[in-house]
C-alpha cells in the first residue's frame, strides 16, 4: 500500500528526532564514562600508592604485605569504577553487584585451598614467626627460610635441597624456630664406666667449658649425673652459648670431652648386658 508523502515525512522526521535524543542522551552518558574511567583511573592509582606509603610508616611491616594491599586497593577502586560507568547507560548495578559477589562466592569455594594459603601467608608475614634466612621446623618441613610468599614458603633443606611448603602447612602447626633466640642451651652428655670416677669426670668436662671462649659465664656452666645406665653412668654438661655458635660449639665439645676423657684414664663403655644360666638338669 502507497505511503502518503506526507504521513511518511512526518514518520521521518519524529524518528529522526527519537535518534537525535538518544544521541544526545548517550554522548552525554558516553563523555560522562570516559571521564569516569579516567578519574578512577587516576584515583585506582593515588590509593595504591597512598596505601603503600601508609602501610610503609608501620615499622616493620613486611614488604611484601604493603605490596598486595596496595594492589587490592587499586582494583577495588577500579571495580567501582567500573559499575559507576555501567550505571551511565542505565544498566541496574544492583544486579551488577549481587552477581559480583555469586561470581565471588564461586570463585571462593573452587579456589578454598589456595585461598587459605593466602590468608596464612598473610598471617605469617604479618605476626612473623619465621623470616627469611632462619632455620625453622613445622609440619615435618624443615630448612632455612629463603622466601615467605603469598602462597607458598621456599625452605632450603640442612643437605641443599629445595623445598616449597603451601603456607597452610606451616601456619596450622606449631614452629620451632631455631634462629629467633639470641642464645641457646645445649645438654652434653656423656656415659662413663660404673667403676669410672664420677667427680673427675665432671671437673674434666667444667674445665673444658670454662676454657672455650663461646660457651657463655653467664649463666654459668653446671654438671651432673642425669642417668644412671645399664652399662654407663650417664655425665651432663649443661651450658649457654650464642645461637650462631650453636652447632660448631657442640662439635668441638664433643670431640674435646673425649678427648679430655682419654687424658685422665675415663672410659667410656660399650652397651653391657649379663647373662646368667641355670643348669635345669641339676635341679631337677
Amino acid at each position: 500500500m502507497d505511503l502518503d508523502p506526507t504521513t511518511a515525512l512526518t514518520t521521518l522526521q519524529v524518528g529522526l528526532a527519537e535518534l537525535s535524543s538518544l544521541i544526545v542522551s548517550y554522548a552525554f552518558s558516553a563523555v560522562g564514562a570516559v571521564l569516569l574511567l579516567i578519574v578512577g583511573y587516576v584515583a585506582a592509582g593515588i590509593a595504591k600508592r597512598s596505601v603503600y606509603s601508609g602501610l610503609g610508616q608501620i615499622n616493620g611491616f613486611d614488604e611484601t604485605l604493603r605490596g598486595f594491599f596496595a594492589k587490592l586497593a587499586r582494583y577495588a577502586v577500579l571495580v567501582l569504577v567500573i559499575v559507576m560507568v555501567l550505571g551511565q547507560f542505565g544498566v541496574q548495578t544492583a544486579s551488577i553487584i549481587a552477581a559480583i559477589g555469586a561470581i565471588g562466592l564461586a570463585i571462593g569455594l573452587a579456589l578454598q585451598g589456595t585461598l587459605q594459603n593466602i590468608a596464612a601467608g598473610i598471617m605469617l608475614l604479618a605476626l612473623r614467626p619465621l623470616r627469611v634466612g632462619e632455620y625453622v621446623e613445622a609440619g615435618g618441613v624443615s630448612g632455612t627460610i629463603e622466601e615467605i610468599g603469598l602462597f607458598a614458603t621456599r625452605l632450603k633443606a640442612l643437605d641443599g635441597l629445595y623445598v616449597l611448603a603451601p603456607n597452610s602447612t606451616l601456619w596450622n602447626v606449631p614452629v620451632i624456630n631455631y634462629s629467633r633466640n639470641a642464645l641457646r642451651r645445649n645438654d652434653l652428655t656423656i656415659g662413663i664406666g660404673y667403676s669410672d670416677d664420677i667427680d673427675l669426670a665432671q671437673k674434666v668436662m667444667l674445665d673444658l667449658a670454662q676454657g672455650e671462649a663461646r660457651i657463655l659465664g653467664e649463666p654459668e656452666p653446671t654438671t651432673f649425673v642425669s642417668e644412671l645406665g645399664d652399662s654407663a653412668v650417664s655425665v651432663t654438661l649443661r651450658y649457654w652459648t650464642s645461637t650462631s655458635d650453636f652447632f660448631a660449639t657442640k662439635l668441638d665439645m664433643t670431640k674435646a670431652a673425649k678427648l679430655g676423657f682419654d687424658r685422665v684414664g675415663i672410659s667410656i663403655p660399650f652397651p653391657q648386658q649379663e647373662i646368667s644360666y641355670r643348669d635345669l638338669t641339676k635341679a631337677s
